[in-house]
């Protein structure tokens, strides 16, 4: 037998085996939607803002060593903002005080700061006098409003923590207790970690690691589901207050509440509204209940059979892989298109037939072209595993998992349910499209060179606009502008500082330490020009260091300098009592370091990450820090990283596609030629829509730089079908007509479903999903323009023949159902 001939025989036993054994197909996998369903419940959505950053390089390890010596305290910042502008008066005090003996009820609060309760210091006398300084505050003094105006105004620690530079709102910071239990388990995993700056971990430290975050894990869930009601509790607390003022709340674990709100609440608006659009739909293609009930139910199966696993094996989606529902709704009925078409036109030519013989013939047309689609299209997601940024990697696993499953049940569970139906005659597909398809192929088989011109110009035009990408972005303009969150996350960035934070650790010299100072005046000295380097940035927002305390003291005393002992002094006084609460630590020994803490104001006009970062590191090394005595750590630089990974990421993603796509096509179709073919319209396509995002000035971010591997990876897939059944015409002169009448109808449908389910995320209050959605939809209206022009263009000038030695013709004969 030749290898055609076995392969033909291997089908029809696939697909007769699928139909004999339609009930235990079916049987097996209600069992496996009841095991499914066990462990939906343990399936998490994680949008922390740590899912967004790379954890296995040393930035990452060294920014939580320096979190956890300065800063390890957790907070959330309440900003208070009277509606009639006057920020010290006796109602604003009022309302603080209220409000933060509420807050302090909280189980987990351990401080409530506020500009009532930090010691305010009229002149240098209050060091002398031997007067303790936590009495010179609001709650013990009762300063009168004017007073607390002229304590406050300009003062060089509290401004932009405790109130705004305009005295217009008042910041309330909640400081949480940590979970001892956690806190311990965070220090050893962070010290199994460390290990990796200098080597690779030992199987024993792996197992380890692995050991304590599998014990850690618990603890974190409880941790966010008390956050949660913590939020809410705050949430309720803060509208007792708004006849009379505006509140806003911020903080790291805020943010990633509103992410898993949004997604959350996306998921359920948005699966909803494409299932209703797949529905309808459905039901104008096919015009019959079970061509809308039976592709609806495979694809919820497959849902919940992927939902299911990853909870059995703890997958969490994150904001990067949240629309992955999304995703494998429409790739499933993507699959059972084609396989209707097969089946409706089956139906259609030979309607003796019964139903288990249609299905059988529709599964010899398109089992192999539909496991070559969805093997192309796990390609394209199992490109993403290379891109080098963890949280896309992790969404190409997922994705990849996804795949697996949505192939079995549109292979298995589906035809075996259509199985079940009795046969009857089916609808004729619309004579508007089919007349307006063959048209399109009269044009192609008429001027194939035009056309084959015409839309690469199109293309390499659009493909212009990747000199336009950039990947400059912020947390904040993930959110819609009239949503809470960015209203919140914009009023904290602008009013109090900024929003993330970016820390300056500076080793000191031990030559020039002093045993009885907390820091010599050499050291302060450079501090000194070290801060003012890292202020002079229009996007630095607070900037805080021990150079606040010697600004503070100057001011104290009559703009006087004062000794390094006096100095010293002042730290002690007010460092342990109220500055390590608002903002961490500025000291620690062994080795003896500094802190400059700082946050940059994301709603910088043109900010610039990567010039920001580069001239800091030339203004610290201009004043005399070389390379070795500083870091720069959290949350900024982590941001900025991945921003900087970005495009290349693009590159090699691309590449890899690409590659692995012309491996995989020339596998299938054993033929280099067919292969380059197959693969010039997906190129297009993918290039097409990475210029597109260059021409809409859209940044490259973590999702968006997921779609041009995603598009390539579902738009392959009509090619294949396209190719499969131009190479299965037993006529060359009818080969280019009979395939759009047969998979035209089929690529259309799908293509449109594809976009219009996609195009729903245009309605997210989450941009990444809105960029999401349109540009997917945008990539699929290209493929399909794509795959109706310039293939068949390229099919019809270079595979004329039916029978030049590709060894893929098979004739119609061959697939009819016996």
């Amino acid at each position: 037998m030749s290898n055609q001939s076995k392969q033909s025989a291997v089908i029809t036993w696939l697909a007769s085996t699928i139909v004999r054994c339609r009930w235990a197909i079916i049987g097996l996998f209600i069992v496996l939607m009841a095991l499914a369903a066990t462990f939906l419940s343990q399936f998490r959505i994680d949008a922390s803002a740590e899912t967004l950053l790379v954890k296995n390089n040393a930035l990452y390890i060294e920014s939580q060593l320096a979190n956890q010596r300065f800063s390890p305290d957790e907070f959330i910042l309440v900003a208070y903002q009277p509606k009639d502008g006057e920020l010290f008066s006796e109602q604003t005090f009022a309302d603080i005080s209220a409000l933060s003996a509420d807050y302090a009820t909280l189980e987990r609060v351990s401080s409530v700061t506020s500009m009532l309760t930090v010691p305010l210091l009229a002149d240098a006398s209050a060091f002398t006098s031997g007067e303790d300084v936590s009495s010179l505050t609001w709650q013990q003094q009762q300063y009168p409003p004017a007073q607390m105006r002229q304590l406050l105004t300009d003062h060089p620690i509290f401004t932009d923590l405790l109130f705004n530079k305009a005295q217009t709102a008042a910041g309330i910071q909640i400081v949480f207790k940590a979970d001892a239990e956690l806190t311990e388990l965070d220090a050893q995993i962070l010290d199994i970690q460390q290990h990796t700056l200098s080597r690779e971990l030992s199987e024993d430290e792996q197992a380890e690691l692995t050991q304590l975050q599998r014990t850690a894990d618990p603890i974190r869930q409880r941790l966010i589901k008390q956050r949660q009601q913590e939020i809410e509790q705050i949430e309720q607390f803060n509208q007792q207050v708004g006849e009379q003022a505006a509140t806003y709340v911020g903080g790291a674990y805020v943010v990633g509440q509103h992410l898993v709100d949004m997604i959350k609440s996306d998921l359920a608006t948005f699966g909803l509204a494409i299932s209703l659009i797949i529905a309808m739909l459905l039901l104008i293609i096919y015009r019959s209940w079970r061509g809308v009930f039976f592709p609806l139910l495979s694809c919820s199966v497959s849902v919940l059979l992927t939902c299911g696993l990853f909870g059995l094996l703890d997958i969490r989606t994150t904001v990067i892989s949240a629309n992955f529902i999304a995703l494998q709704l429409i790739l499933t009925l993507a699959v059972m298109i084609h396989l209707l078409g097969a089946y409706r036109e089956i139906a259609r030519d030979e309607p003796e037939l019964n139903q288990q013989q249609r299905v059988k013939g529709m599964l010899q047309q398109k089992i192999s072209p539909c496991f070559y689609a969805t093997l192309t299209t796990s390609v394209g997601f199992g490109s993403l595993i290379f891109s080098g940024i963890q949280p896309v990697v992790d969404f190409g696993f997922m994705m990849l998992i996804a795949m697996l499953i949505t192939m079995s049940v549109s292979l298995l569970l589906f035809p075996a349910l259509l199985s079940l139906l009795k046969a009857r005659s089916e609808t004729a597909d619309f004579g508007w499209l089919a007349r307006g398809l063959q048209q399109t192929a009269g044009l192609v088989k008429r001027r194939p060179y035009p056309v084959i011109v015409l839309i690469a110009v199109l293309f390499v035009g659009l493909a212009t606009g990747i000199s336009r990408l950039n990947v400059e972005n912020s947390f904040i303009n993930y959110f819609a502008k009239d949503t809470q969150v960015h209203q919140e996350l914009a009023f904290i960035d602008q009013q109090f500082g900024g929003s993330t934070p970016l820390d300056i650790v500076i080793t000191l010299n031990p030559e020039q330490s002093k045993p009885d100072l907390v820091i010599a005046a050499d050291q302060l000295n450079q501090l000194h020009l070290a801060h003012a380097a890292v202020n002079a940035f229009e996007a630095t927002g607070s900037v805080t260091s021990l150079i606040n305390f010697t600004t503070l003291a100057r001011q104290l005393n009559d703009d006087k300098p004062l000794t390094e002992y006096e100095l010293d002094t002042i730290y002690e006084m007010l460092s342990s009592k109220v500055t390590n609460q608002l903002v961490g630590a500025y000291l620690a020994d062994s080795p003896k370091q500094v802190r400059i803490a700082t946050r940059i104001q994301d709603t910088t006009a043109d900010l610039n990450r990567e010039q920001l970062m580069q001239q800091l590191h030339q203004d610290l090394q201009a004043v005399g820090l070389a390379p070795a005595d500083y870091k720069l750590t959290n949350l900024f630089v982590l941001y900025q990283d991945i921003l900087s990974r970005l495009f290349d990421s693009q590159v090699t993603t691309l590449g890899l596609v690409y590659l692995a796509l012309g491996l995989v096509l020339l596998a299938i179709f054993r033929s280099l030629k067919i292969a380059i073919i197959a693969l010039i319209p997906n190129v297009l396509t993918t290039l097409g829509i990475v210029g597109l995002i260059g021409w809409l000035n859209i940044p490259l971010d973590l999702m968006t730089i997921t779609i041009a591997a995603i598009a390539m990876g579902i738009a392959v897939d009509d090619t294949i079908h396209f190719i499969h059944n131009y190479l299965q015409q037993p006529s060359a002169d009818n080969a280019l007509s009979a395939t759009f009448t047969h998979t035209g109808m089929a690529i259309v449908f799908t293509s449109v479903i594809i976009a219009a389910g996609f195009a729903v995320f245009a309605f997210s209050d989450f941009l990444p999903s809105v960029y999401f959605g349109i540009l997917t939809a945008a990539a699929m209206l290209m493929a399909l323009l794509t795959d109706l022009t310039i293939l068949p263009a390229l099919l019809n000038r270079f595979v004329k023949s039916s029978s030049d030695g590709h060894g893929q013709q098979t004739a119609a004969a061959e697939n009819r159902p016996t």
